[in-house]
């Protein structure tokens, strides 16, 4: 049987857990870094135009100038510079160019004056960039009609206009669906006047668009509305009387810094789209183009998001905690620092945006992000790992898990979230985020008040029952927010069953047992998809990454520490697995990422801490076996 090399694999985990200490900031937690994002650019550098383009000129150029270097050989982009090309990335590309064609952008068909907004001629880096793009969107679409554009756009997202409508409004502002009012009959109307409603109400009412993009149906739904008026008399009235206090909603959804959930994009489309209709010099306008104008990178481009630093914390004191079992871990004062920095990122006030209840954390510290379910569990391990218990601790535990049992589905599984948002894909609930919350739930369950500890428990039952519904035939369980972008479907079940059999690991024996065949079944699937390498890529045969085979590696150590008599085949699965992890870091001197990471509406990304602490954690917890 295969072993791994002792001294390899020490040499390799003191590497990785220096370089992961070393990216600290000044505070003591993580920061990380997101990928570039084509898509950012191209919505930033168009509202940026739409709002003010002479003033913004330089920053309009450096975008641009990045999005024709960053272009793919093919003419079109992808999400990430590592992604291959994608009809939506590519046609929001393609509308951002229009700002370097010259002439004017219009605002067509509203009736009540508004001046045109000139936009100076620009000089692109690379020529020809607008000519192969062309090419494109002709051979991936058959046709350069705007019908047939703006029918592909449609045809990928369906029923969910959380992404098309936004496509297809910036297309329209660019000139790319034609001229005159008529183009936007190819923009599909979003009910803005429903914002104005009490937020009970939204669940039941249908929206065609996820929770967390009511600030774009809210600012393309008035510009949809502006450019194109219903012909219903009623329908007009309707909305006619619900801008001004549908605004007043969205004025109230603006975080402090101006950035709806940290994103570009988002914050993108609303300010393009107020601009567009005479609103350019609305308050969220304004703030919005001041956290565009704050989140440009040196190179000109936009990521996907400001940051994911609870995120990315909360993962690095996972990876610490896993090699500290064994070693001694952080001094008490770097504890006590990272304990402080947590509490004070839990939500303490019902959240304006999603009307989450307090007790939640968010991806960020940053006042655009929302309390979501996997954060929170992630918030709720890392404080127990860190392993300081008092009454501040105690309290913040109560309400994170208390938070996470109100937000449980019907269905027993935890959404992201918010509860019963369940009709379109982002809002319903993931077992790798179920099994999270499981995670967190069983760390701290003879921890609990008693009242709390029963509720628990039937809460757990609950969510493992869904475990059970939500696994696969074949043994595997697809995650939500993560995928791979040359497996079937695009669906990462390397991710997901690996992140399930792990999170349940910290579940008490006795309650594991509802699902212990379940596991069995994912242990089983989970060997069979490892690479002939000895690395797993997202789905068998898929090319093996860093990230994915460090998060296999993980699991197959933490079923083969919790069992009295591992079996073989998975000894010998997780030692190639680590085999494999030491040789591709270099002993953990090189952790490049991959775009396993899926953003709001399904965007590539990927994070640098992601191979860093993945890997760290999967070794430090191969060090602990026997004979590794």
């Amino acid at each position: 049987m295969m072993r791994v090399d002792q001294e390899a694999l020490n040499q390799t985990v003191m590497a990785l857990r220096e370089r992961l200490l070393g990216l600290r900031n000044a505070e003591g937690h993580w920061v990380g870094h997101l990928s570039s994002s084509a898509l950012s650019t191209a919505t930033a550098v168009f509202a940026l135009a739409q709002v003010d383009a002479a003033r913004h000129r330089t920053l309009i150029d450096r975008g641009l100038n990045w999005l024709c270097e960053n272009q793919n050989d093919d003419g079109g982009w992808g999400d990430t510079i590592q992604s291959p090309s994608n009809l939506s990335t590519t046609l929001l590309c393609y509308s951002a160019l229009a700002v370097a064609e010259g002439g004017n952008l219009k605002s067509e068909g509203l009736g009540d004056g508004l001046p045109e907004r000139a936009i100076p001629k620009r000089r692109l880096r690379l020529p020809g960039a607008l000519e192969k793009t062309e090419v494109w969107l002709r051979r991936e679409v058959g046709s350069f009609e705007p019908e047939a554009l703006a029918g592909a756009v449609i045809g990928r997202y369906g029923k969910d206009r959380t992404f098309s409508v936004p496509i297809l409004t910036m297309c329209a502002l660019a000139g790319r669906l034609g001229a005159g009012s008529q183009v936007w009959r190819r923009v599909k109307p979003l009910p803005f006047e429903l914002a104005v409603l009490p937020h009970r109400l939204y669940k039941w009412l249908r929206l065609p668009v996820v929770s967390y993009a009511l600030p774009a149906l809210i600012a393309i739904g008035q510009a949809r509305y502006a450019h194109r008026r219903p012909r219903c008399p009623v329908s007009w009235l309707v909305r006619h009387l619900a801008r001004r206090r549908s605004l007043d909603v969205l004025t109230t959804l603006q975080p402090t810094n101006g950035g709806f959930l940290e994103a570009a994009p988002l914050t993108s489309f609303v300010v393009m789209s107020l601009a567009s209709c005479g609103q350019a010099d609305h308050p969220v306008v304004s703030k919005g183009v001041e956290f565009l104008l704050a989140s440009i990178r040196d190179d000109g481009s936009w990521p996907i998001d400001t940051n994911l630093a609870i995120w990315g914390t909360t993962l690095s004191i996972a990876a610490l905690a896993a090699w500290a079992e064994a070693h001694p871990t952080l001094p008490a004062t770097e504890r006590r620092r990272l304990i402080d920095w947590l509490l004070a990122c839990q939500h303490t006030r019902v959240h304006p945006y999603t009307q989450a209840a307090p007790g939640g954390w968010a991806w960020t510290n940053l006042p655009g992000a929302v309390p979501d379910a996997d954060d929170t569990a992630g918030a709720l391990l890392a404080l127990h790992h860190l392993g300081v218990r008092n009454e501040v601790v105690s309290k913040a535990v109560t309400a994170g898990i208390g938070w996470l049992l109100d937000l449980q589905n019907r269905d027993g599984g935890i959404p992201t979230f918010c509860r019963g948002w369940t009709k379109l894909p982002f809002d319903r609930s993931a077992p790798d985020i179920t099994a999270h919350a499981l995670g967190a739930m069983g760390a701290w369950l003879n921890e609990l008040p008693a009242s709390l500890r029963q509720r628990t428990d039937a809460g757990m039952v609950r969510a493992m029952d869904y475990l059970k519904a939500a696994q696969h035939e074949d043994g595997s369980w697809a995650p939500l927010w993560f995928g791979n972008q040359s497996a079937p479907n695009k669906e990462n079940p390397v991710y997901g069953t690996s992140r399930v059999l792990t999170h349940l690991s910290r579940v008490p024996a006795a309650r594991r047992e509802r699902v212990a065949s379940e596991c069995e079944r994912a242990l089983h699937w989970l060997m069979g998809a490892q690479n002939a390498d000895g690395g797993w890529g997202g789905a068998a045969s898929v090319a093996s990454s860093i990230e994915e085979t460090a998060l296999a590696v993980d699991a197959l150590a933490e079923c083969l520490h919790r069992r009295a008599i591992p079996g073989p085949a998975t000894v010998h699965a997780t030692h190639r697995g680590a085999d494999w992890l030491i040789c591709h870091t270099e002993r953990g001197t090189s952790v490049p990422a991959s775009p396993i990471g899926l953003y709001f509406a399904q965007l590539w990304y990927y994070e640098e801490l992601y191979p860093l602490v993945f890997a760290l954690s999967a070794l430090g917890k191969v060090q602990r076996l026997p004979g590794a």
